[in-house]
This record gives C-alpha cells, structure tokens and sequence, in this order.
C-alpha cells in the first residue's frame, strides 16, 4: 500500500495538528492585543510588563521555550500537588500545547498589533475624541477596525510560522502527524518517504491559508484598492 495503512493515522495527526495551531492562534491574538494595548498605555508598569514579555520570549528559540515552559509548569504543578498532600498532577498535552503556543506567538501578535495601531492616523483619533466619543468607543469603532487592516499581513506570516511550530507539539506528548510519520518510518524503513508525506501536508496547509489570508486581506483592505485587486 502507498502509505503502508498508516494513512488514516496521519490524517488524525494532521487535524490534530490544525487544530492545536488554530486554538493557539486565538490565545496568540488575544495576548497580542492585551500586549499591543498595555505597550501604548499612559502606565509605566504595564509598558514595562509587556516589554519585559516579548523582549524575553522573542530572544528564546521555540523549541527551547516550548520545553522550558512545559517542564517549569509541570515542576510547579507538581509543588503544589505535594504542598497541599497530594500525588503528583499530570498537565494535559493538548491543553500545554495550546498555551504554551499561544504564549510564544502572543509576543510576536503584541508588536505586529502595536505597529498596526501607531499606523492608524493619529487625526482620526482626535475627530472621534472631538465628537465626544469615550475611550471604548474610539477603540472599537476607529482603532480596531483600521488596525486589523494593517495587521493583516504580519498576523498572516506569524500563522503561517506557528503551523509550522505546530510540528513540534510531539515533544510535548501529543500524537501529532510528526510523531505518526516518525513512528511508521520506524516500523516499515521508509523515513524520508514519510517524512516527504508530512512535508507535503504542510506544503498544502501553508497554500490554503495564505488563498484565506488574501480573502481577508481583500475584505479589510480600502474600497478603491478592493476594486483594483
């Protein structure tokens, strides 16, 4: 057979993968805008808090990060099971996998949502301020609107890098496509053919989302430039 019937277990690997990249990705948007707001706010210690966080994690390899913070929650989780006289706590694969990916990606979604603010022009904030609109109202009807136009594009490339990373999720104790190609290498002696089929399906992931990337990039963009496009 082509893929030695392990074809159903890399396509269960492959939506696990897609998955886990995808709730990671709204964790990653989620930090990134409380990050991109806490950089532009008037308070020092929230500037400092949100510089000190992507500072660090961008200065850090993934890979390294992502095991870092693996291990340091499970030795945490595991003090505190002793302190209150319990047995030891296993973290949840899939759940570390997704914050531990939404954590990292969070950092670079904070400058890419910073830069998109300070691009918006500063004399539309004056006019929504001068028509007596409150802070929450200039966020939601002039600032995020126009910042996910310019966002668009940098939140497109970091998607694009944490499906990518989405591969090492292995490490982590998932049983992702990686770790299946990985395991029928082993058993039929065909690594680099299996491995070619994953990089395949990445190949194929990265082509359908950046054909979405540019759907929303049309949706978002001004209406004159819409209809050149």
């Amino acid at each position: 057979m082509f893929l030695e019937g392990y074809g159903y277990l890399i396509l269960q690997g492959a939506w696990l993968t897609v998955q886990v990249a995808t709730w990671a990705a709204c964790v990653a948007l989620l930090l990134g805008l409380l990050g991109a707001l806490a950089k532009l706010s008037p308070l020092a210690p929230l500037r400092l808090a949100a510089t000190v966080y992507t500072t660090l994690v961008r200065s850090v390899p993934d890979l390294v990060l992502m095991l870092l913070i693996y291990y340091s929650a499970q030795i945490g989780l595991n003090q505190v099971a002793e302190a209150f006289g319990r047995e030891s706590l296993q973290l949840n694969p899939y759940g570390t996998a997704i914050g531990t990916l939404g954590f990292i990606y969070g950092a670079y979604c904070t400058e890419t949502f910073r830069g998109a603010f300070q691009a918006i022009p500063f004399g539309q904030l004056e006019a929504a301020r001068a028509y007596g609109m409150s802070h929450w109202q200039v966020l939601r009807r002039i600032r995020l609107p126009q910042m996910m136009r310019f966002a668009l594009p940098g939140i497109g490339n970091i998607w694009q890098v944490l499906l990518k990373s989405a591969g090492l999720i292995s490490l982590l104790g998932l049983n992702d496509m990686v770790q299946v190609a990985k395991q029928a290498g082993n058993a039929t002696s065909r690594q680099m053919f299996f491995y070619l089929v994953i990089a395949a399906i990445f190949l194929a992931f990265a082509i359908l989302s950046s054909l979405l990337l540019k759907q929303l990039e049309r949706r978002y963009s001004p209406e004159p430039q819409r209809r050149m496009s």
